[in-house]
């Protein structure tokens, strides 16, 4: 792989949610990961008109915490319990043979199934789109949604395949030199979305 490459994986929302970074700065906090997260439900509710028949699908491992979020919030404005679950999309990557094996995630479908339901797929960082592209391929082995919508926290640009998200908490312009580090208080401790630089490559990496 050259370099160009490997710093356009590197920068992708696929891994750069635990990449290192230098000199990185906060672009979103505690308040407002809750705020842009309560505008994304309200925006469900209204697009959906009401909700009845939603299903939240988190990407591990991040977008599932912000699916349960998202579902409580879900919860407070329509007064009913959101079916929310989680996708692992591990086996439908199209780059296992260009990365380290990985551990397989959980995925977890409620009860009711998908078939015939709004399902919208939450992730936390939103770049080439091929998470997306291999969730909905996850997703078409399981059942059949009358329809996919998209929830990212952070939709960072440089698009690689023809995926849009529908709610976007953020919209971040960024190099393929920064990256975009997302930290939930489920996994990480706290609330934040860091923007910094990619970390040189080391002498042998290249």
């Amino acid at each position: 792989m050259d370099a160009s490459n490997k710093a356009r994986d590197n920068a992708s929302g696929d891994t750069d949610t635990t990449a290192e970074t230098g000199g990185a700065r906060p672009v979103l906090e505690a308040p407002d990961i809750a705020r842009v997260l309560t505008r994304i439900a309200h925006e469900i509710v209204e697009r959906a008109k009401g909700a009845d028949d939603v299903v939240l699908l988190g990407i591990p491992t991040r977008g599932v915490f912000l699916a349960r979020r998202l579902a409580g919030k879900l919860a407070e404005i329509t007064g009913r319990t959101i079916p929310v679950g989680s996708l692992d999309i591990t086996m439908y990557r199209d780059d296992l043979r260009l990365r380290p094996a990985r551990a397989l995630a959980r995925t977890d479908i409620p009860g009711d199934g998908v078939d015939g339901r709004l399902v919208v797929l939450v992730d936390d960082v939103l770049f080439s789109g091929r998470t997306i592209r291999a969730a909905l391929d996850a997703l078409g082995d399981i059942g059949r949604p009358r329809a996919v919508q998209l929830a990212v926290l952070v939709d960072r640009g440089h698009r690689e395949l023809p995926i849009r998200a529908d709610y976007v908490g953020k919209n971040l312009p960024t190099s393929l030199r920064e990256t975009v580090k997302v930290q939930l208080a489920e996994e990480d401790g706290r609330d934040t979305v860091l923007l910094g630089l990619q970390r040189p490559a080391a002498p042998g990496e290249r």
